[in-house]
Parts: structure tokens; sequence; C-alpha cells
């Protein structure tokens, strides 16, 4: 049985092979050493179990009163044709802060709206986690986030579809490896980067790329500024107006390798990663944040979901012409549930696709 501990320099959850006394972290190379028989060493999160984070590098078992979100789905054996879905979706708003964003608790609502009634996942297979939420474990915080992710993926099978849905501030860090074209890590904030930090590129891949084994689909939607490779994709789908559109090659030089399993995974970005400011100061600025959500789901209810090229061609036309208020019942939900003006303003951010490979986005059809 897999054991969970945090690196004890950076904190990152690490999993532990069975026997190991010793494990190198994939982010900062920290080697930490486990003690025989440490109690607190306690395996994954699975049906019958339940664990707390606990921030001094390991992890507690909780009280009974509280249950941890990351210990109850999927529930009951998997559909036999289709395998079982599962999705993550993140809306934070930085309630209360000089940040805060009005629109992005609605787009994981409708997120989640769109994700049981269109495409029939279960309401126990979704983690929701937003500033709304009463329960500790639900909250967009850096560990409730990261725990989530590693949920995600942990046990996945051949046929299951994924989903990591996330709404909020994106920013970039200077990255001193060489592993990134640009010479920055992307970076996604939690609602308490200033006292955690934020969540880069490098530990999203370790995550929840890197570990998806074959026969496992895995869409990420993200809706931030600087969140086009924020996935740290190997390939980067650039397309012109016109529809043309050539892969981009990200993979590091360093021949550092940024791919799954074996596994798919597609991301559908906000914006590119080529905006100027590097660091939270930029957060303060107005965004667009549910803009690309308003337009993924917009495009799906208008029936351009049928190719990647299709969706792709669809949320960028509906970004700049900035919505018309039309669509199926999810869109009419979402229009009714937007404040504080995400659709308003002039766009100046065009989605992006990213994925672990390349391929013909005009025939390979859209499915979650």
């Amino acid at each position: 049985m897999l054991m969970l501990v945090n690196c004890s320099n950076c904190h990152t959850p690490l999993q532990l092979p069975p026997g190991a006394n010793s494990i190198r972290c994939v982010l900062c190379r920290a080697v930490t050493l486990i003690a025989a028989a440490d109690p607190r060493s306690t395996p994954l999160p699975s049906a019958s179990s339940s664990y707390h984070h606990h921030h001094h590098n390991h992890y507690q078992q909780q009280p009974t009163t509280s249950p941890s979100p990351y210990n109850r789905v999927p529930s009951g054996p998997p559909p036999q044709a289709h395998g079982r879905k599962r999705a993550v979706i993140c809306g934070v708003s930085y309630k209360n802060t000089r940040y805060e964003l009005k629109g992005c608790v609605n787009d994981a609502k409708c997120m989640k709206f769109l994700l049981v009634n269109r495409f029939k996942f279960p309401e126990s297979s979704i983690i929701t986690l937003t500033e709304e939420e009463t329960d500790p474990y639900k909250r967009p915080t850096k560990s409730n986030i990261r725990m989530a992710l590693y949920w995600l993926v942990q046990g996945c099978q051949p046929g299951d579809s994924l989903v990591f849905h996330y709404s909020g501030h994106g920013s970039q860090k200077r990255n001193y490896t060489g592993d990134e074209v640009d010479g920055y890590d992307e970076t996604l904030c939690p609602s308490d980067f200033e006292s955690q930090g934020m969540i880069i590129d490098d530990e999203i891949n370790a995550t929840i790329v890197r570990p998806l084994p074959p026969g496992v689909k895995l869409h990420a939607i993200i809706d931030s500024c600087h969140s086009g490779t924020v996935l740290d994709l190997p390939f980067l789908c650039r397309m012109d107006r016109q529809g043309r559109y050539v892969w981009e090659d990200h993979r590091p030089r360093s021949g550092m390798w940024k791919g799954t399993n074996g596994g798919e995974v597609i991301s559908f970005s906000g914006c590119d990663d080529d905006q100027t400011a590097a660091d939270t100061s930029a957060l303060s600025r107005i965004t667009s944040t549910g803009a690309m959500t308003y337009a993924f789901i917009q495009a799906i209810e208008r029936g351009h979901a049928t190719t990647y090229g299709n969706m792709l061609n669809a949320m960028r036309s509906t970004i700049r012409n900035k919505g018309e208020q039309e669509g199926g019942l999810v869109t009419s939900l979402l229009t009714m549930l937007l404040t504080g003006g995400s659709l308003g303003g002039g766009f100046r951010q065009e989605p992006q696709l990213t994925s672990n490979e390349p391929f013909d986005v005009y025939k390979k059809p859209f499915s979650l």
C-alpha cells in the first residue's frame, strides 16, 4: 500500500512505495528519510479512511466528526462501458482582499452544473472548493487544492475521465532550472497564497499529468491569467484567427519529461503565458476571469463541441464578441449567476489549447 508523506524541504505530498525508507522530491530534489514504522506516515485516503493534512511533514488521522471529502469517491463499482468520471472544481474569490474576484464562485457552480447535467458526472464524484464552503476541507487553500489533485488521479483506471477546473488568479515566477521556454513558471494562486505560496506548474504536472496511466483521459479548464501552459504540457496548439494552427514544442531543453505515463491530457486555458507582470502585484489589475469558463460552456451549449478545433474557435469567437446572451439551459443559468462584470470590458486574452501529444484538432472528437 502506498504511503503519503511530505517533502522535508518544500512540503509537497509524496507517494512512498512500500518498504522504502527514503524518497527524493521530484520538485526540489530534497531527500526525505522515513523512520521505520513511523506512525506519522499513513496510507493515502481511501473509501474506508480519512486523513487530515498536517503542515509539519505528516498526515494525522482526523476526528470522525469532520470527515474529509477526499475519502468518498468514486463510490460503487465503475460503469463497465465508459469507466468512472471524477472532477475537482476550484473557484477562488479572495474575498475581502485587494485581489478579490467576483465571478469565480459562480464559475465553479456552473461548471459543476454542466458536468452533472450534460456529461453525467456523479455529484458524489465531484469535489468543489470555494470560499463559500463552511467545511474547512472544501475551501480552496493550497493544502486542500494539493490534496484534491492527488485524490483526482488516485487509483484511476483505463476508461476513466477526469476533469480539473480552476477559476481564480494566476501568476508567474522566474524559473531557474531551464525547463521553461519563456523562463517563467506559471502558477495558480490558492486563497491563502500570500502566507502559503502559490502552486507552480511543475508541481501540477508532477501530480496529475506524469502519473496518468494508459486509457485515462484528463481535461483541465484553467480560467486565469498566465495560464497557457500551467499544466506544463509538452505541446501548445498555436492557432490564428482563421483557424489555422501549428503545434509548438514546449518540451524542456533540460530533457525533463513533462508528458504522461501513457494517459491523455488536454487543457483549455484562459490566455497565453506572455503577459508581462510576473509577480503578485499584477493580481490587483482588472482581469477577465470568468470569460473563458463562460465561453467553454457556451460553445458546448451551442453545439460547437464536435472537435477540439471547433471548440477552441468557438470559445475565441465568443470572447472576441464579448458573448451574445443566448444558448441553452446551462448558459442561461450562467448568465443569471455571473456577477461583478466578469463579461464586461475588452478582452485581450484568447483561450489556448495544450496537450501531452500533438493531434489533428479538426478530426479528434471532443468528449468529457
